[in-house]
């Protein structure tokens, strides 16, 4: 019994020494600028294109930029999504992302970590197109 009582306070010590994170939603506009589709493959649209990107990220209002974005996509299905990884960079850390980019709609991502602030974050990211033209996104990151 002594053994595992120890085990139990060494396991409450080491987890209360994690940083604490709490939940926050946080909302942007990335504006898709910086981006260079890589054909790989056979000519044209193809499954292992890559697209590459660095965006500026502006608050919830698209007024003033508060951070940027960069990272890549492969395509996965023709005409219809690529399989994306990026990082959000705001002034307290930086927040990844993991998940699919549907070429049409709405996407939802895995958050996957951060830094800074965001060191442990967890959750999801919304990204919603503000057009028909893609000129612009809403991302939409629930932290728990």
């Amino acid at each position: 019994m002594t053994i595992n009582l120890r085990c139990i306070v060494a396991l409450a010590a080491m987890l209360s020494a994690l940083p604490a994170f709490a939940a926050e939603q946080i909302k942007v506009v990335e504006r898709p600028v910086g981006e260079t589709t890589v054909d790989l493959g056979a000519k044209g649209d193809s499954v292992g294109d890559m697209l590459v990107f660095a965006n500026g990220v502006f608050d919830a209002a698209n007024k003033t930029q508060v951070g940027s974005d960069q990272g890549y996509c492969v395509r996965t299905i023709v005409g219809k999504s690529w399989e994306c990884f990026w990082t959000l960079t705001l002034k307290a850390g930086q927040i990844t992302v993991e998940g699919p980019f549907m070429d049409e709609g709405d996407s939802l991502f895995s958050v996957t970590g951060g830094t800074g602030k965001y060191a442990g974050a967890k959750g999801s990211m919304k990204l919603h197109p503000r057009d028909a033209k893609s000129s612009s996104y809403d991302f939409t990151y629930d932290l728990l």
